[in-house]
């Protein structure tokens, strides 16, 4: 049901998007990780809990797809919501839903990689934790090549649009750092949860 429930966020994201081309390129990825999500569940790879975590972060990449990272209108909604905007209260000068995306990717999904490294290759708490982060690290760094890779092969504005890094030399070093900070941070969180679980059953 969950995963129904994101296609069809997906599906109406896509209805009169601003850079339907640019789309294409951004939802590549989405249909991917739909796939490997149908595969998880019916293998038994993935809890529930992961998946909705997985599913939380796609959606919001679909909400980054829709608008383009970098034109995310976050200050119009923050302004409709609050009479301020996000930028005016922390001194923005740059469009930075793409930075939430990154930490988030790191703090959302670092649980899920931890599970699935549990379950498959029996490894012990850290070790899984340890992997986890790898993969984080590992993945950003992939992904950050391979959008560095399309965008030289693109139109300039194509490029601009689908990177995004408004300007940014070290763009891709500071999404990297995001996300792996993310992924540490949601190991602490996930070894506090873990502990007080623990506690809590030795007092059952």
């Amino acid at each position: 049901m969950p995963l129904l429930l994101f296609v069809l966020v997906w599906a109406l994201s896509c209805i009169g998007a601003s850079y339907p081309k640019e789309l294409v390129l951004q939802h590549v990825p989405t249909a991917l990780v739909v796939a490997g999500i149908f595969i998880a569940r019916r293998r038994g790879w993935l809890s529930p809990s992961s998946v909705a975590l997985v599913l939380l972060f796609m959606t919001l990449h679909v909400i980054g797809a829709r608008y383009l990272y970098s034109y995310v209108p976050y200050d119009d909604w923050s302004y409709w919501l609050w009479g301020r905007s996000v930028s005016s209260c922390f001194g923005f000068t740059r469009n930075h839903y793409d930075r939430l995306v990154h930490f988030a990717y790191g703090l959302l999904l670092v649980y899920p990689a931890c599970e699935f490294s549990r379950r498959q290759w029996k490894v012990t708490g850290r070790t899984g934790g340890w992997l986890a982060l790898q993969f984080i690290l590992a993945s950003s760094a992939l992904y950050e090549v391979g959008e560095w890779a399309l965008a030289i092969t693109l139109a300039p504005e194509w490029a601009e649009h689908y990177n995004g890094q408004q300007g940014d030399m070290w763009d891709a070093q500071k999404d990297m750092a995001l996300a792996a900070v993310g992924a540490v941070v949601g190991l602490a969180i996930q070894r506090l949860a873990e502990r007080r679980w623990q506690r809590e059953w030795r007092a059952s």
